[in-house]
């Protein structure tokens, strides 16, 4: 089935005629198109992109399957208002995540039938990974992995978390990313102990934990890593807690499959920490799906039911962070399989002393 055909399918259970899409990565995914403006409208027979002037042509040649139409802004609803009235329209359907109360106030005051929220109705539909997303999203890993490979060369004592990050980002774009696909987190000794702490000017000292979370940009998809390293020997306390992270993780990739909840999927890491004493020190989720945004469905954690299919690609993140001394965040990204997860980060996730 289409992802069209599955849109409107979803459409009819939800009791909406049309629905409008607004938002960037819903519009891409369903369209192809990569401009930065342009509204999407579906009903049960068009499929309709409505872009001005600027990416007529682009709108053109990347969306195939769309009637692509060159619209003034200035009059979107009034041309929506056109297309509804060619059919029976009774209600629309608009992304309740994405539409400010401004824009919602625009649509009805200009928009006849009536307004109806709905949640997560494309999202949905990406949590599944195509076979061409899924190798968009492995090549953006294969960069993190390089770009891990070259840091290692680059970080010594007196360097800063910033210069750190900037020669990350750099080495990804000359292996093909179009930048870093969030802000690279760089948190070294005692800044170790904050989940995202974002680079700083701190520079590394002999004997920091030093965590790296960063990932690729690539043709709109995105890879997300962690890895943890020591620089110089750490404090004997961090070495253990490092462990304790690892075996955790295995402990995850070694049980997580399709068929399982994601709470259930966040219990294998988190069982193994609390069981150590830690449970307190881990404080986020075990981890999410990636894709054209850095956090998609489904979220791992304790409450997650949602279950774990074939062909989710997620990050799997256990983490222990102890404040004023240090943490330790070690996190893959993973292909769910039947049996399985095939991981796609292959950096060396053992303790690593420079």
């Amino acid at each position: 089935m289409s992802q069209l055909e599955q849109l409107r399918t979803a459409l009819r259970a939800q009791q909406s005629d049309v629905f409008i899409i607004t938002s960037h990565q819903n519009r891409r995914y369903l369209t192809g198109f990569t401009g930065s403006a342009g509204t999407v409208v579906i009903t049960q027979t068009q499929a309709l992109l409505l872009v001005d002037f600027r990416y007529t042509q682009q709108a053109t040649n990347q969306s195939k399957e769309f009637d692509v139409r060159e619209i003034d802004r200035s009059h979107l609803y009034e041309t929506i208002q056109e297309i509804l009235d060619t059919e029976s329209i009774q209600t629309v359907g608009f992304e309740q995540q994405h539409v400010t109360y401004e824009a919602y106030q625009l649509m009805s005051s200009k928009l006849t039938a009536t307004l109806k929220p709905l949640s997560n109705i494309v999202e949905n539909l990406r949590m599944i990974k195509t076979t061409e997303e899924i190798e968009l999203i492995k090549k953006a890993a294969w960069v993190s992995d390089e770009a891990f490979k070259y840091i290692l060369t680059f970080i010594k004592p007196g360097v800063s978390e910033i210069d750190i990050a900037n020669e990350l980002e750099f080495h990804m774009r000359k292996n093909g990313a179009t930048g870093a696909a969030f802000d690279i987190i760089i948190a070294s000794g005692h800044r170790s102990a904050l989940p995202h702490g974002v680079a700083s000017d701190k520079k590394i000292e002999k004997g920091d934990m030093l965590t790296l979370d960063f990932g690729a940009y690539y043709q709109g998809y995105r890879s997300d890593m962690t890895r943890t390293i020591a620089v110089g020997e750490p404090p004997e306390k961090l070495k253990v807690v490092y462990q304790i992270v690892y075996d955790s993780l295995q402990k995850a990739l070694s049980n997580m499959k399709a068929g399982i909840t994601g709470k259930e999927a966040d219990s294998y890491s988190r069982d193994f920490i609390k069981a150590k004493g830690y449970e307190k020190n881990y404080g986020h989720g075990s981890g999410h799906g990636i894709g054209l945004d850095i956090h998609e469905n489904i979220f791992m954690s304790t409450v997650c039911e949602d279950i774990l299919e074939e062909n989710m690609v997620l990050t799997v993140e256990p983490g222990i962070y102890i404040p004023k001394i240090g943490g330790v965040r070690i996190e893959d990204d993973v292909i769910v399989t039947k049996n399985g997860v095939e991981v796609i980060t292959n950096s060396p996730k053992e303790l690593i002393i420079l």
